[in-house]
């Protein structure tokens, strides 16, 4: 364990040249970080994982109920074992011709066969109300570890002029409130290790769509894209890979690991600028719709790069197929397969 701990921390390849671990033991007079920092997160993310539950239960919770947001699951499909081997051993979206087998092995139409699988494929899923309580979890962590962040940069001189962060790199010295932001950050992460298998990954502003608040839900779809493209394709590379790629290049100079940061950043350049391209699409497509009088040009909330959400409500909407396999309806099978715009692109 030695040998290979030693190894990950290689300093040549860690450090700028010159620089060794011995030189960024604390003192009396200064602070360094430490590798052994890191350890704080485990035992930490435990605990944030307990804070979640907690809160979940008896803040999130009550406000979703508050809200009148329903605390039943979607509904069940009736039991039939012969469709659920099919379910479980084969497929859960059975072809036409499997559905035409079904359909003369149960005596069933297809309509019916059609609305049995898409009752069971919505049982597994969790109810609006266990989605609510999640999306507010994260939204509430956010917004605190959000607030902490900017009332402590205010303060940081490398805010203002981002050159100060290579100036006597890395003999920088750690103060608590950054120990403390990145400690907080990283244990949170490290929680969704808990819980990633049951997680339903919702962004903030679905609690607005579960609450029916759609004018809200609208709202924040617009300010998100603005925010997002503004942040991502403007100071994202003005700011910060301006200053990882040529400022540092110019005060530190490159190193191993330099090249894996940079590149790194450079990757999520990419995803920010494909993200980019959804919101917008989303965007126009809807003005589209708007002009043409078959949508609401702010009615955005669904869209590409979220999973289709089935309610209940959707299991009456009338199939596509009937037993003889002939199209029944102009606008698709049901709601899991039409919608508009946005069933294109699930």
């Amino acid at each position: 364990m030695a040998g290979i701990l030693a190894w990950f921390w290689n300093e040549r390849f860690w450090l700028p040249h010159n620089v060794t671990w011995a030189d960024l033991k604390n003192t009396d007079e200064a602070t360094f970080p430490q590798a052994e920092d890191l350890y704080l997160a485990f035992p930490l993310a435990f605990c944030i994982f307990m804070v979640r539950l907690i809160f979940e239960r008896f803040i999130a919770k009550p406000c979703a109920l508050g809200l009148k947001i329903q605390a039943n699951g979607p509904q069940k499909a009736q039991p039939n074992a012969i469709l659920e081997k099919v379910f479980t051993a084969i497929t859960k979206h059975p072809d036409e011709k499997r559905l035409e087998g079904l359909s003369k092995q149960l005596d069933w139409d297809v309509r019916t066969i059609q609305r049995w699988f898409r009752q069971r494929r919505n049982q597994e899923k969790p109810s609006t109300l266990t989605k609510f309580c999640e999306s507010m979890w994260k939204f509430t962590f956010y917004l605190y570890i959000f607030s902490y962040g900017v009332r402590f940069l205010k303060k940081a001189p490398w805010l203002w002029e981002t050159r100060h962060c290579w100036y006597s790199y890395p003999y920088q010295i750690l103060t608590s409130d950054l120990h403390y932001y990145y400690i907080m950050e990283l244990a949170f992460y490290w929680s969704l290790m808990f819980s990633q298998f049951t997680d339903i990954k919702r962004k903030a502003a679905k609690m607005a769509n579960y609450a029916k608040c759609q004018r809200l839900c609208d709202l924040l779809f617009v300010m998100f894209g603005l925010l997002f493209i503004s942040t991502r394709l403007g100071l994202y590379p003005i700011w910060i890979l301006n200053t990882t790629l040529f400022e540092s290049w110019e005060i530190v100079g490159p190193y191993p690991s330099w090249w894996i940061f940079n590149l790194l950043l450079l990757l999520l350049q990419l995803l920010h600028s494909f993200w980019s391209y959804l919101i917008i699409r989303i965007t126009c497509r809807a003005i589209a719709k708007g002009k043409a009088g078959k949508w609401n040009p702010l009615h955005v909330s669904k869209d590409d790069r979220s999973d289709i959400e089935t309610s209940s409500d959707e299991e009456d909407s009338p199939p596509s197929t009937s037993k003889s396999g002939h199209n029944s309806t102009t606008n698709g099978t049901n709601g899991y397969l039409s919608g508009g715009v946005y069933s294109e692109e699930h």
